[in-house]
This record gives C-alpha cells, structure tokens and sequence, in this order.
C-alpha cells in the first residue's frame, strides 16, 4: 500500500489529528459529514500506507531545564565511519535529532541541554570523544519561531 493516494478527507482528518491527536472519530465524522466507521478505514488505511506513524506528546523542553538547542555540524575523519559515529551518538540523551547530510558536514545534530556548561561537557566529553570526530562547528539557536510538520 506503499502508493496510497491521499484525498480531501484524508487531509482533512490529517489536519484535524495534527491539531489533536486525541478527537475522537465519531467528532471527525460530525465534523466531515462521514460515518465514525469511515473515519476509522480511512486512519487505518493510513496507518498501513506508512503516511500516519504513531502518535506523539508534545513536550516543551524549556519547561523541563532545557534551556539551550543548538546545533552541531560534524567531520567525521572518513566517510566509512558514519555507523560508528552515528552509533555512539544514539547513547547520547542530549542529541535529540540527526542527519546525514551533503555540503560542509558529514553528520549534523540537535543538541538540547541545561546550561551552555552542559553543552561545553556535551561536546567536549561525549561528541569530539568519538574516534571517528575530526572536527565539529556548534550554532546555537537563540529562539525557534517557526516548529511545524509538513502539511498533509
């Protein structure tokens, strides 16, 4: 079902889901003039094409001590060592995203720590502790403006 097509209803109950996770179908099929039944195909369809994933909480890392994001460009000394790096990353709880990436790095992160002491203990004794680290540059974010997913 990896080519399942989406239509109007299956944005419509995306952008509705998107907004809250929570609504029960049988307000989605008040809302879309549709039967609860075809709410629930139309989720599972979904579901199975690969398009809705899961379900996430929100939550706001501010408000739990993490006062600082930034991100960090990495070198690795050599490309055949991406699995290697990217392993020992994992097992960092402060790296939050990753990508592998063209241009001026080969790995970036998300980073979120407490204190800018916190990053300066992250990236000095967790990531440029990896072997495979040649070099890291480090951007810290001063504020998020913009935090979307992409629209269905």
């Amino acid at each position: 079902m990896n080519n399942y097509q989406i239509d109007n209803l299956d944005r419509s109950i995306l952008n509705a889901l998107m907004e809250n996770a929570r609504v029960p179908y049988a307000e989605l099929a008040k809302r879309f003039t549709v039967s609860a039944g075809t709410i629930h195909v139309r989720i599972e369809k979904m579901k199975h094409a690969g398009i809705i994933e899961g379900t996430q909480l929100s939550i706001n890392a501010k408000q739990l001590g993490y006062d600082v994001c930034c991100f960090i460009g990495i070198n690795l000394k050599q490309a055949g060592d991406y699995p290697a790096a990217l392993a020992k990353l994992k097992t960092f709880e402060e790296v939050v995203e990753a990508h592998y990436t063209t241009g001026n790095y080969s790995i970036f992160i998300k980073v979120m720590t407490r204190s800018i002491d916190h990053l300066q203990d992250v990236l000095i004794n967790k990531v440029q502790s990896i072997d495979a680290v040649q070099s890291t540059e480090t951007l810290i974010s001063l504020q998020n403006p913009i935090q979307r997913t992409v629209m269905p």
